[in-house]
């Protein structure tokens, strides 16, 4: 009876003993999520976008469940404008980003601000000429405006001063013997465009899908020539990293790349014509509505379709004539060239884990 006792007590004093340990590893542990907390919000990926039809590659893998696959964990912001995202960018609150290039990124590097073009986000590929010079339809039809040479002295809108847009319109009027001082740029949103040309305020434009689309169909401007005629695979928008995630999580970085050039694989199925008609269209349009600001299926299918490179490669010689835009336009004084703001080590990366891409021909 005695020894039942002395066990009894001894198993209370085990009891009391474990539960304190217990009480003390819960406690530890509680401090260490809560010190892990930072850590763990570090290691998500931050990526901006503008919920355009060009961030494609990003809402598909998502949706897909790449970035998953490759142990991410990501989260997309969406950015009134991509302009906006390079602050963010430059301070490293945003890892990933994408937009046109600009005067402005150059300026932001000789400031000493890390940002990277790191692979390839929408292009004019020829047949995909998702930007296109309009121009008032009156002007056309009464003979005033036959050619880009026609251009000359009359307001033509772009988006924003210092972005490659310039260069476009530049590009095109050096093809007939002139340059951006002939125009009179007007600095219009492109959903501006649409009342702009209503108005009779602007005689052309330089203008994007899916505005061009709905500027044709209501009658008040036609297509003078699209870009991918113009310049052929014009590097319209790239993917930018943040100089920190390069620097701190180099590895997600890779992994990252992987998953968004799988994403463009997948979007490249999808074209067909110009157009968002492959044999994966319906998957493809069925992500955008969700993702993009763009939400009636049938807009995605009407659009001129932008073209991605499937291995994300970037039109360098592209981002070379934008720059020299800037350069003999004064936006930029040209201590910082091209090759500063570029690292592509990623993509090629991602290609090669991936190896060469096949075009798909059916639903998968």
């Amino acid at each position: 009876m005695v020894g039942t006792r002395k066990l009894a007590t001894a198993l209370r004093m085990q009891g009391r003993l474990l539960s304190r340990h217990c009480l003390l590893a819960a406690s530890v542990f509680a401090v260490t999520i809560a010190l892990r907390g930072p850590l763990c919000a570090q290691d998500e990926i931050t990526v901006g976008t503008t919920g355009s039809s060009s961030d494609a590659p990003f809402f598909i893998a998502d949706a897909k469940g790449y970035f998953a696959a490759e142990g991410l964990k990501v989260k997309l912001i969406r950015f009134d404008s991509a302009a906006k995202m390079i602050p963010s960018l430059g301070t490293g609150e945003l890892d990933v980003g994408g937009g046109a290039t600009s005067a402005g990124l150059y300026n932001a590097v000789k400031r000493g601000i890390e940002i990277k073009i790191v692979a390839d986000k929408a292009r004019n590929a020829k047949g995909y000429g998702f930007q296109s010079i309009l121009v008032r339809k009156d002007l056309a039809a009464s003979g005033r405006v036959k050619t880009v040479k026609d251009l000359k002295g009359l307001k033509l809108a772009l988006s924003a001063l210092g972005n490659s847009e310039s260069a476009i319109v530049d590009i095109a009027l050096k093809q007939v013997g002139l340059g951006f001082a002939d125009i009179d740029p007007v600095y219009l949103g492109f959903p501006e465009h649409t009342a702009a040309f209503a108005n009779h305020a602007i005689d052309a434009s330089l203008t994007v899908e899916p505005t061009t689309t709905q500027i044709l169909k209501m009658g008040t401007a036609v297509k003078l020539i699209g870009v991918d005629e113009l310049s052929p695979d014009f590097q319209t928008a790239v993917t930018f990293y943040s100089g920190k995630l390069i620097r701190t999580k180099r590895e997600d970085a890779g992994k990252f790349m992987q998953a968004v050039v799988r994403g463009m694989r997948l979007y490249n199925d999808s074209l067909q014509g110009g157009k968002i008609a492959g044999a994966n269209a319906d998957e493809i349009i069925a992500i955008l509505v969700e993702y993009s600001h763009i939400k009636d299926p049938a807009v995605h299918r009407a659009i001129i379709s932008h073209a991605v490179d499937p291995d994300g490669h970037v039109n360098v010689e592209s981002l070379r004539r934008a720059w020299e835009f800037f350069k003999d336009t004064k936006q930029i004084d040209g201590s910082i060239p091209v090759e500063a703001v570029l690292d592509l080590s990623f993509v090629k990366a991602a290609a090669a884990a991936l190896g060469p891409y096949e075009k798909k021909t059916s639903a998968h």
